[in-house]
């Protein structure tokens, strides 16, 4: 079994290589950075230049069975542009590149996160950013819909589940499936980025489930999802985040 994924250098990525390694897979690594995990080749991939994507799927060869996109960056301090260009417009543009070299049967799994779960709330936003095929028709975007950092990183997120349930029937009609897995607070380099982003917000989160998720705990629903014996799953959203999502729920409907 093969296996593409982008930011498998570190965090759950690499957590996501290294169960996929232990279980026999053949795994390339697509990204910036040289991987933690040894025994995966490597492809430098930067998902905010469309030249480098398509350079990076020029040296792949056909025959993968599964891709997870897992590359992404945090909500950072005047990174509203390049957010939502990594997160969303590059990552969609690595998948629609790597899918023509996926087999029957395979499985595309994208890493969103529980702060894109309001993706129906602002479905006409999400739809308007699905919209631009450009990086540099996100400046007017970004200024004109008056998106903040924060804002720019839940709608890369929200817009990465939107566009992976429009696959659904595309991918079916070509033997392939796509589904994502959206993470809360999990314990990588970038957690305290997200801290200092969402404020006490996140503290409290994690105090409320016991603790944030570990990587490796993400990583066993990606390769679940991107193995046959999640064959008949497609289109979904499974949420990796303790019970937190269910408990802001009950909190809303007790409200």
């Amino acid at each position: 079994m093969r296996l593409a994924i982008s930011g498998g250098s570190n965090g759950i990525g690499a957590a996501t290589v290294a169960l996929a390694l232990s279980r026999g897979w053949e795994v390339t690594i697509l990204g910036l950075g040289e991987p933690e995990v040894e025994g995966a080749s490597f492809i430098e991939v930067d998902l905010d230049d469309e030249t480098s994507i398509s350079h990076a799927v020029s040296e792949l060869e056909p025959g993968f069975d599964a891709y997870v996109g897992c590359a992404g960056v945090p909500p950072r301090d005047g990174f509203s542009i390049e957010t939502l260009s990594i997160n969303f417009l590059g990552t969609r543009l690595l998948a629609e590149k790597v899918i023509p070299l996926m087999n029957k049967g395979g499985a595309i799994v994208h890493v969103a996160s529980l702060a894109g779960r309001a993706w129906q709330d602002n479905l006409t936003q999400n739809l308007a950013l699905m919209a631009l095929k450009r990086r540099d028709q996100l400046a007017e975007f970004v200024s004109g819909q008056e998106i903040d950092d924060v804002r720019a990183y839940n709608l890369s997120k929200e817009a990465v589940i939107l566009w992976t349930i429009l696959q659904s029937e595309r991918m079916t009609q070509m033997g392939l499936r796509a589904n994502s897995v959206s993470p809360a607070a999990t314990q990588t380099g970038i957690l305290s980025e997200f801290q200092t982003a969402f404020g006490q917000r996140t503290s409290n989160n994690m105090s409320r489930i016991g603790r944030p998720g570990k990587p490796e705990e993400c990583a066993e629903v990606i390769m679940f999802l991107a193995s046959q014996e999640s064959h008949w799953v497609r289109g979904v959203d499974i949420r990796v985040d303790g019970g937190l999502w269910a408990m802001q729920t009950s909190d809303a409907l007790n409200s």
